[in-house]
């Protein structure tokens, strides 16, 4: 939790983000991941001042819980003096104690923010779903979170000017407009319309243009002039060598495949599973994790 000091920004842990991503779908199914279509209400989990603490936590958590489909689980939430924001002990249920720290029994409005994040670790606990290391885990949770409609809480809570600051969770204030960009794309919801924070409503906007790059790269059709004239290059120097074709700076490679043909492998720009299809022209492609239709010019 950033309390006043300097705020990371920009995209340090977007591989880890889109993994995040990807392993979301492939342990819940395209299916399940459509039953979180919508969003935590901000009317849910308001918090004034003149609510009760211990009561209006509980009421929060309970929410969240409902939210996440973990109907079994209680949350038993205290307050204490510590670093982080929260912490929350993962035993085998049905009870979880959180704690939060004891600057949320002042900034009450925040309070869902750090619940948001530490029921997606109970969630992700019962999923048995978690990444090796402590920081990825902590960016699967984060992602979890904000994918599954609740991580909006987290990116309204970054407010930053010239006296102080205020984050919450591990990834950057853009990175996070940029997992709620591409729930946002897949959803059709509008998050911007709940930011109380005006820092949050930047970010969120700087995050969507980089979501929507994702679905503007070769051999998509909607890539651009530029990226379809490389890619044309780099397809030109593949066939002309007949080995494998690659470089990091692009999100395609090239493969000989039998018979002397050629085939592409890009990744999915809604779940980023890589998939492969043949260097043939026009090709229809539908992603096998989460059914998106992909129209690509290979």
């Amino acid at each position: 939790m950033a309390n006043g000091g300097p705020v990371e920004h920009g995209y340090p842990h977007l591989e880890t983000v889109r993994a995040a991503v990807t392993a979301l779908y492939r342990r819940l199914s395209y299916d399940t991941v459509r039953t979180f279509s919508v969003s935590v209400a901000p009317v849910d989990v308001a918090f004034c001042d003149t609510d009760d603490l211990h009561l209006g936590a509980q009421r929060v958590a309970r929410e969240l819980v409902r939210h996440y489909r973990l109907p079994d689980a209680r949350l038993i939430v205290g307050f204490r003096e510590m670093t982080h924001a929260a912490n929350v002990e993962l035993a085998s249920g049905p009870e979880y104690f959180v704690e939060l720290n004891d600057r949320f029994r002042t900034h009450r409005r925040d309070i869902g923010a750090a619940l948001a994040h530490e029921v997606a670790h109970v969630y992700l606990h019962r999923l048995d779903l978690s990444f090796p290391g402590t920081r990825e885990n902590e960016i699967l949770t984060d992602t979890t979170a904000t994918y599954l409609g609740a991580g909006w809480l987290l990116l309204d809570a970054f407010r930053e000017d010239e006296a102080s600051s205020q984050k919450l969770g591990y990834l950057t204030p853009e990175e996070f407009g940029y997992v709620l960009a591409k729930r946002s794309l897949v959803f059709g919801e509008d998050p911007s319309v709940w930011f109380t924070s005006a820092q949050a409503y930047t970010a969120y906007t700087k995050g969507l243009a980089v979501a929507r790059r994702d679905a503007e790269q070769p051999p998509l059709t909607g890539a651009g002039w530029a990226g379809r004239r490389r890619y044309a290059r780099e397809r030109r120097h593949a066939e002309d060598h007949r080995v494998s074709a690659g470089r990091p700076e692009v999100p395609y490679s090239f493969t000989p495949a039998e018979h002397g043909s050629l085939r592409v492998s890009f990744p999915c720009p809604t779940c980023h599973q890589r998939i492969r299809v043949p260097v043939q022209g026009r090709v229809r492609a539908r992603c096998g994790l989460c059914r998106t239709v992909l129209e690509c010019d290979t």
